[in-house]
C-alpha cells in the first residue's frame, strides 16, 4: 500500500469526517473504497457507451428478434 498525499475542499473534509464517523471507519478506508467504486462506475459507463456505439454502427433490425417470438411462452 502507497501513501499519498491529495488537497481537498474543507467542507468536502467536513462531510467525509462526518461520513466516516458514523460508519466507524477511517478516511482511508472510506476514500479507497470511494475510489473503487468511482473506478467501478466508470467502467461500467465505458462498456455502455461502447455497447451504444455497437448499436449506432450496426442497429437491430426490425426482425432480427423475431424468431424468437414463437418461443415466447405466457403462463396465465
Amino acid at each position: 500500500m502507497r501513501t499519498i498525499q491529495m488537497t481537498l475542499d474543507d467542507d468536502l473534509v467536513d462531510a467525509v469526517d462526518k461520513v466516516v464517523k458514523k460508519l466507524r471507519m477511517t478516511r482511508s478506508a472510506f476514500t479507497r473504497q470511494a475510489l473503487r467504486n468511482a473506478i467501478a462506475q466508470a467502467n461500467i459507463k465505458q462498456m455502455e457507451n461502447k455497447h451504444k456505439r455497437g448499436y449506432e454502427k450496426m442497429p437491430v433490425s426490425k426482425t432480427e428478434f423475431s424468431i424468437w417470438e414463437s418461443e415466447q411462452e405466457w403462463v396465465d
